[in-house]
C-alpha cells in the first residue's frame, strides 16, 4: 500500500522540484502523483513507498517529511560545510577516477563525500575534501590552485583541452542537482558515447507537443522506473526555465509515466521545432544520466588515507570501468558504491569481479545486484483493495479534486 502526502502553497517557480527533492532525499518511491496549479495556488499530491514497496510506517519519517514539505528551504539535505567542494568534468575514460583520486591523495585530501555520473562519454563529479591532517576545510589559496591545476591536468588527458573543468564551488545548490548542472553546461546530451556500450536498461520515450488552444507544451516521458526518476526529470525543466502548471505520474509494473503541462516562465509555450528537439534531448540525458550500467559493489570499509586511490587502481589494473559513484565516509567508515562495466562498456565477467574482491576484500567489497522490482502485481492487487478503505476514500477524493481541477481548465473532457 502507498502514503500519501499532499502539498498546498502559493505557486513560486522550483516549488514543485523542492517538493520531489524532499521525498527523493530520503530515498522514497514516488508510485503516483498529481501536480496541478490553478492561478496563485499550487497542490501536489504524491503517492510514495519505502524502497521495498512498503507503506511508511515510521512516525519520525511522517513527521519529518510533513515538516519539511511545509517549510521548504533551497540547499543541501547533507551538510558538508567542514569541507571544501571540487566539481569536475571532462571526457571519460577507464581509470580516470582512480588518477583523480590518486592525486587527491598525494596533496594530503581526505574525501569526505563525493558522486560521480558518467553519460555519453562525459564524467561530472562534485567532490568534498578535507585536509588529511587537520580535518578541517581546505582554505589555503595556492594549495587550491595546485589541487586545480593537478586535476585538469588529469582530466585534459591526451586531447581534451578545451572542455576539461575544474574548480572550487561557493554554490549550496542540492549535489545532485548541481550535478545535471553541470553535465547539461557541458552539453553531454548532445553528445555521442566514446564506448557503445550494451545498454541494460530500457530505452526512454520522450514527446513534446504544443496545445496551442491551452498555450502548454505536453511533455510525456516513459521510463523504467526507479527512484529518483521524476527528480531527475523535474530538475531538468525547472533548471531549462519551464513551469510545470499540471502534470500526472503513474507506475504500471516496472514503468514510471509521466505528462507535465508546461510553459516558459514569461507564459508562452515552446516556440520553435529546434527548442522542442533540445528538451526532448536533454530529458532523454536526464533520466540516462542515473540509469548506470554495470554491477553494483558496495565498499564497506575503516576509512584511511589513500583508500579510493587503492580500491580505483585495482579496479583499473584488472579492467573494470566505474560508470557511477557514490562515496561517503560515516564515523570513520567508509561507504562506497560503484558500478562497473567491462573496458569496453559491456558486463564484466564474474571471474574479474571475484579476482578484484578477493585482492580488496571479499567481506569489505560485496556485489549487489540492482533493487529488486517494488511494484509487483500483488502490490497492485492489494493497492486497488486498500481503495476501498479509508485511505481509499482520501485517495479518491483527492484525485477527483485534481480531476476537476484538470477538467475545469480544459486538460481533460470528464472528472466524474
Amino acid at each position: 500500500s502507498l502514503s500519501l502526502f499532499q502539498v498546498d502553497s502559493a505557486r513560486k517557480h522550483g516549488i514543485l522540484l523542492e517538493a520531489v527533492q524532499v521525498l527523493t532525499d530520503l530515498n522514497l518511491s514516488i508510485k503516483k502523483a498529481y501536480i496541478s496549479s490553478d492561478g496563485r495556488w499550487f497542490m501536489d499530491v504524491f503517492h510514495v513507498t519505502d524502497l521495498n514497496g512498503n507503506k511508511l510506517t515510521d512516525e519520525s519519517v511522517i513527521n519529518y517529511i510533513e515538516q519539511s514539505l511545509g517549510s521548504f528551504h533551497y540547499g543541501q539535505t547533507n551538510d558538508f560545510s567542514g569541507s571544501t567542494a571540487l566539481e569536475l568534468t571532462g571526457t571519460d575514460r577507464v581509470g580516470l577516477l582512480s588518477e583523480v583520486f590518486a592525486v587527491l591523495s598525494d596533496l594530503q585530501c581526505s574525501v569526505a563525500d563525493a558522486k560521480v555520473w558518467t553519460h555519453n562519454g562525459r564524467i561530472a563529479s562534485l567532490i568534498h575534501v578535507t585536509d588529511s591532517n587537520s580535518g578541517a576545510p581546505i582554505e589555503n589559496v595556492q594549495l587550491i590552485s595546485l589541487i586545480e591545476a593537478r586535476l585538469r591536468n588529469v582530466l585534459k588527458g591526451d586531447n581534451d583541452i578545451r572542455s576539461a573543468k575544474t574548480s572550487v564551488s561557493m554554490a549550496v545548490t542540492h549535489t545532485e542537482r548541481r550535478l545535471h548542472q553541470m553535465m547539461f553546461a557541458d552539453r553531454d546530451y548532445e553528445r555521442k558515447p566514446i564506448l557503445e556500450s550494451v545498454p541494460t536498461h530500457s530505452p526512454v520515450a520522450v514527446t513534446v507537443q504544443n496545445w496551442l488552444e491551452r498555450g502548454y507544451s505536453v511533455v510525456n516521458v516513459q521510463a523504467k522506473d526507479r527512484t529518483k526518476l521524476l527528480f531527475d526529470v523535474v530538475c531538468t525543466l525547472t533548471d531549462m526555465g519551464y513551469i510545470v502548471f499540471h502534470a500526472t505520474v503513474n507506475t504500471i509494473g516496472d514503468r514510471g509515466y509521466m505528462e507535465f503541462y508546461i510553459r516558459h516562465q514569461d507564459g508562452t509555450p515552446i516556440s520553435s521545432e529546434a527548442e522542442r528537439q533540445r528538451v526532448i534531448q536533454c530529458l532523454e540525458a536526464a533520466v540516462e544520466r542515473r540509469a548506470s550500467e554495470g554491477v553494483r559493489l558496495e565498499l564497506s570499509t575503516p576509512d584511511r588515507q589513500g583508500l579510493l586511490a587503492d580500491v580505483t587502481r585495482t579496479f583499473r589494473e584488472n579492467g573494470l570501468n566505474v560508470t557511477r559513484a557514490e562515496v561517503s565516509t560515516m564515523k570513520e567508515t567508509a561507504q562506497n558504491v560503484f558500478y562497473v562495466t567491462d573496458v569496453m562498456g559491456k558486463s564484466a565477467d564474474g571471474k574479474i569481479i571475484e579476482s578484484v574482491r578477493e585482492k580488496i576484500g571479499l567481506s569489505c567489497l560485496r556485489v549487489k545486484e540492482l533493487p529488486p522490482l517494488v511494484y509487483h502485481k500483488e502490490g497492485r492487487e492489494r493497492d486497488e483493495q486498500a481503495v476501498g478503505g479509508v485511505a481509499g476514500t482520501v485517495l479518491l477524493s483527492l484525485g477527483s479534486m485534481v480531476r476537476k481541477n484538470l477538467y475545469n481548465l480544459g486538460l481533460i473532457r470528464s472528472y466524474s
